[in-house]
């Protein structure tokens, strides 16, 4: 299997669920379609008329503290300021 290939076990790790949706969070997009993360949220915001709300949403300071207590992979990014700005919501 290719170092660059997706799997749905990969995949699955990176689903949270907040506000009981299951999400994914923007720096996981970004890495899965090999883009920077600001380049995502650019392309977000620019097209924000083609991603409904219930499609992204902001996470609040509660919820990111959140979600680096309980995910020791994001404890490294609090010193570079974890960018949880946009995440999209999965069909799963």
């Amino acid at each position: 299997m290719s170092k660059n290939q997706l799997t749905l076990s990969t995949i699955e790790n990176h689903i949270f669920t907040i506000r009981e949706m299951q999400v994914m969070i923007d720096r996981d997009l970004a890495e899965m379609y090999k883009v920077e993360v600001k380049r995502l949220n650019e392309q977000v915001k620019r097209n924000i008329d083609r991603f409904l709300e219930v499609f992204r949403f902001q996470l609040n300071d509660l919820e990111t503290n959140e979600l680096v207590a309980n995910c020791d992979r994001f404890k490294m990014k609090v010193a570079e300021g974890l960018n949880a700005k946009w995440n999209s919501t999965t069909s799963m």
